[in-house]
């Protein structure tokens, strides 16, 4: 069923292989303001994700291991007594009277992004577990209250705070916001145990209660779109609180036996309708334009798509972006190992002919710092944007978007580009270069990204060839991918 393939990609099972069929579930936008939004921030190709919260001083997986649920990424493994779920919980809760992260400073997270090409920052403002990194007047489970040893601090407003720095720098601004509230008793009413990650008791059952969750929840969001300043994207996760119908629940209960015989016991289904066109209609009275992604959930709020810690295989025919962590796990980990400079570069490159934009994950310390390798990654992807940003930024698919090892883009006015991808420990240009899938104009001109010099060309019968020059090949202007600029193609 369709929407088990989504849900499986909520539960992170990252490298699933998930069909065409399901790429094609995406309903377009109508609204102009909107649209005009999408295409432009399609145009950005390059975004930070922030995972931050009190779990940090644990250096566990963020919220999951609130959840009893048997996978791996909802182990308990800190605390006086992981083996007590109760206890668990609670010392998991009072983390909040611990977390004091003095050393944040995000201008300098800012200018970090900026310079390695980013374009847009989406920060986990709350995450399932219900902790506020923000001002929130419904909840005193969050970093301003004064149980928080950092709300003494002037900067306490940790999301307001990222939100201006970043929005200094020219970088837009999304938030992260988790619909499922783990901390809120009207999602986990304490009358009862949580049963996994869902809501622990029956909303149509117990209407008051669950318009109660509704009201919290459109009241928060709507809280961070008003004293927040201008924000560009609504990043929602927590597929699994949306609105089912009855036969989608029937349909899993038929399901259900031959699933687990198949290793995979997905999650109950229940109708965990929260209003969403609603709550739309009044963030855009608040944000006109703005970019809603209710991530896994088919319809109209899903104004793009997010593929989790993968890449696809081809180029999507509609708005999507990867988030992928850079390194450890999505919030901090200690003594991390971040990917290297060309795994980055060449991971964007091979997103962007597809046609999609990366979003790429950074988990700051509980000392409200980045680590070490987080700073050397990005300044690997910003030494190759600075030469190689021309063929990336407003790009559209040129296909077929890949050959062997090269990679293609276009822009409007005629300009076609050819990523080389270098191969393990190749640092030297080819002397040549084929290209068989496009064959220049007869008056183009060829060159190669970082050097101000046109380069020769032949005419093949399938495609052209490039000749690079010794003194080119043995002081390239960049490293892990080269590219070829052909002012116009046939």
């Amino acid at each position: 069923m369709k929407k088990q393939l989504l849900l499986i990609i909520l539960l992170k099972i990252c490298l699933v292989s998930v069909s065409q069929e399901e790429y094609e579930k995406y309903v377009p936008e109508s609204n102009p303001l909107v649209l005009k939004k999408i295409e432009q921030w399609q145009s950005l190709k390059f975004g930070l994700l922030m995972h931050w919260g009190s779990y940090s001083q644990w250096g566990i997986v963020e919220s999951w291991s609130l959840c009893p649920e048997e996978y791996s990424w909802c182990e308990r493994t800190q605390g006086s007594n992981p083996e007590n779920y109760f206890t668990y919980k609670n010392e998991y809760e009072e983390l909040k009277k611990t977390f004091n992260p003095i050393q944040f400073n995000p201008e300098k997270w800012a200018q970090a992004a900026k310079n390695a090409g980013m374009k847009y920052v989406v920060f986990t403002t709350k995450h399932h577990d219900g902790f506020c990194m923000f001002d929130s007047k419904f909840t005193d489970y969050k970093i301003t209250d004064t149980g928080c040893p950092f709300s003494i601090n002037p900067r306490k407003n940790i999301t307001k705070e990222i939100f201006d720095a970043f929005r200094a720098q020219g970088l837009w601004a999304g938030a992260y916001f988790s619909k499922p509230d783990w901390h809120s008793p009207y999602y986990w009413d304490p009358k009862y145990p949580p049963r996994d990650r869902n809501v622990n008791y029956e909303p149509e059952s117990n209407p008051e209660k669950w318009n109660q969750f509704i009201d919290f929840t459109h009241n928060q969001i709507l809280e961070l779109l008003t004293g927040y300043g201008k924000i560009d994207i609504l990043w929602l996760d927590g597929g699994w609180v949306c609105k089912e119908s009855k036969e989608d629940i029937i349909n899993w209960y038929n399901k259900k036996s031959n699933e687990k015989e198949n290793g995979y016991v997905p999650n109950r289904i229940i109708n965990q309708d929260i209003k969403m066109d609603e709550l739309v209609i009044k963030a855009r009275e608040k944000q006109p334009g703005l970019i809603v992604v209710d991530r896994a959930v088919y319809g109209k709020n899903q104004n793009y798509l997010t593929p989790e810690n993968r890449v696809p295989e081809k180029a999507l025919p509609y708005p999507w972006e990867s988030c992928i962590i850079s390194g450890g796990g999505w919030s901090h980990t200690r003594d991390a190992k971040y990917m290297s400079g060309k795994e980055g570069v060449q991971m964007l490159v091979d997103i962007v002919a597809k046609g999609g934009n990366l979003l790429l994950n950074i988990a700051p310390t509980p000392e409200g710092e980045w680590q070490q390798g987080a700073y050397d990654l990005l300044k690997e992807f910003g030494d190759w944007i600075k030469v190689n940003g021309e063929g990336i930024y407003n790009s559209k698919v040129l296909e077929p978007f890949k050959e062997n090892n090269i990679c293609m883009t276009q822009q409007d006015n005629g300009n076609a580009y050819f990523f080389y991808l270098c191969n393990e420990n190749e640092t030297m240009i080819p002397g040549e270069i084929i290209i068989k899938s496009h064959q220049p104009s007869p008056d183009a001109t060829v060159t190669l990204l970082g050097i101000n010099k046109p380069l020769k060309w032949e005419l093949l019968a399938d495609g052209f060839k490039v000749i690079i020059p010794d003194e080119i090949r043995k002081d390239p202007p960049c490293k892990y991918a080269w590219t070829i600029k052909v002012s116009s193609i046939k």
